[in-house]
């Protein structure tokens, strides 16, 4: 990170269990189930066949669930929460998909902040977070337990 750049993301300090976070929307788009099946190689039929899908409940092309993750990773990065101040994602558990999403879905964030700790190292801590990616109905489309390393906020003296 450039000296002169100031992190505008939540540093351990900031987290509290209980508190709950919500990210800004974002539209999923055809283009971007495309370019992820392009991507990752993964042209399966629920996500690439226009007829096959006409035959399924869904009727259409569904987003990938490892998109739809992504996109909710880029949400909590647009929201500030994350920049400048993750190390690292640690774990993703109990992952779901609930629903699918298509184009034209538009989805968001909300975690809830289940567990934090710090690390043997002084300038740490993991923060859990109870994830739910929600679309526009606020029906719950993915959910999981995430875990990610927080940088701790600097000390006076450090600066």
């Amino acid at each position: 990170m450039a000296a002169n750049h100031q992190p505008r993301g939540m540093y351990y300090e900031d987290f509290e269990v209980g508190m709950e976070l919500v990210t800004p929307r974002r539209t999923v788009t055809l283009t971007d189930i495309v370019n992820f099946a392009s991507l990752s190689g993964d042209f399966n039929a629920p996500h690439s066949d226009h007829e096959f899908c006409k035959s399924q409940p869904y009727g259409e092309p569904i987003a990938h669930g490892p998109l739809v993750w992504s996109i909710a990773g880029g949400l909590g990065y647009a929201s500030g929460i994350t920049d400048g101040t993750i190390v690292a994602m640690l774990g993703v558990d109990d992952w779901r998909i609930h629903l699918p999403v298509k184009h034209g879905d538009t989805i968001h964030v909300v975690q809830k902040v289940s567990f934090k700790r710090t690390t043997s190292k002084p300038n740490m801590g993991i923060v859990e977070f109870d994830r739910e990616i929600r679309n526009q109905r606020e029906e719950v489309v993915q959910s999981a337990k995430l875990t990610n390393m927080f940088l701790c906020r600097p000390s006076a003296e450090a600066e």
